[in-house]
């Protein structure tokens, strides 16, 4: 599987963080849910601020809706 790249993330003074993707704002967290991404990011950053934004689903798909075991 690919690697997501273009990634970037920065944590605002007010608690919020903003998620971006080749510099567009892919998306906003704010509260818990900017705790539990901070607390996650350490690991692998790239692939952790494509799962937490929806990105990582990409190219893949019709490939694999068309592979044997996939088919009914």
């Amino acid at each position: 599987m690919g690697t997501a790249e273009g990634f970037a993330y920065v944590e605002r003074s007010d608690g919020t963080v903003a998620i971006t993707h080749h510099g567009r704002v892919a998306g906003t967290l704010r509260g818990g849910r900017a705790a539990e991404f901070l607390a996650e990011v350490g690991d692998d950053p790239q692939l952790v601020m494509a799962r937490w934004t929806g990105n990582y689903r990409r190219g893949n798909e019709r490939t694999a809706r068309q592979h044997p075991r996939n088919r009914g």
